[in-house]
């Protein structure tokens, strides 16, 4: 698709489903400032936001402040624990209501994610005229989502731009699901880096069998 330079772009980070998503494929980290250069693609950047869960331990803070240091806006929100153990964080409404709300200021939505669910935002996009790009590791994206998206960019077909950090064992929890109990947390906080590298809590990634469900962690 041709790209204009005048063109404005919105991105939305689903930053739960790009960590998971990169831990359990190649045992890395995902450089987020490559993410954001690669969705402007030299276009007007309006926004850039990412979607986190804050802990109680706070240990996320400062891949928090790397992500802000690359110019990404935060959508914060408290991972939520209820009485019998369980553990939740959910953004899906809270992105769509934002995609939705800045349709007027946006011709282009890139949404850096895989989950299934916001195939209906896409539809939604396309029928105002705005035109809807995903960016995502292929392995773990809903092909459904690469069919609604009017351009796909597959992480996997460049870890060197969109992964940093050396290579460690994937996760042994297997691939993540909506639903899923995970309790796996890194050994130990790593420095975090300009270019957006983190580890943090395990976030949530949704493949296309397991639409509708929500992690639990």
């Amino acid at each position: 698709m041709l790209k204009h330079l005048d063109q404005r772009v919105g991105v939305f980070i689903d930053t739960q489903n790009m960590y998971y998503s990169a831990r359990y494929l190649f045992g890395r980290r995902v450089n987020f400032g490559h993410i954001v250069e690669d969705a402007a693609a030299g276009r007007k950047l309006i926004r850039a936001m990412a979607y986190v869960v804050k802990t109680k331990t706070q240990d996320e803070t400062p891949f928090f402040e790397a992500l802000k240091k690359l110019g990404i806006e935060l959508r914060e929100k408290d991972l939520m624990e209820y009485l019998s153990g369980q553990k939740k964080a959910d953004w899906d409404v809270g992105l769509a209501i934002d995609v939705i709300r800045m349709l007027d200021m946006l011709d282009v939505i890139v949404l850096v994610t895989g989950d299934g669910d916001f195939v209906p935002l896409i539809e939604f996009a396309k029928s105002r005229g705005r035109i809807v790009e995903v960016i995502a590791f292929r392995e773990t994206t809903s092909s459904k989502l690469v069919e609604a998206a009017e351009e796909y960019i597959n992480m996997s077909d460049n870890k060197r731009r969109y992964l940093i950090g050396p290579a460690r064992r994937p996760s042994a929890a297997g691939a993540p699901r909506g639903g899923e109990i995970l309790e796996e947390k890194p050994d130990e906080l790593e420095e975090m880096e300009d270019t957006g590298g983190f580890f943090m809590a395990p976030p949530t990634t949704n493949q296309e069998e397991n639409r509708g469900r929500r992690l639990e962690f």
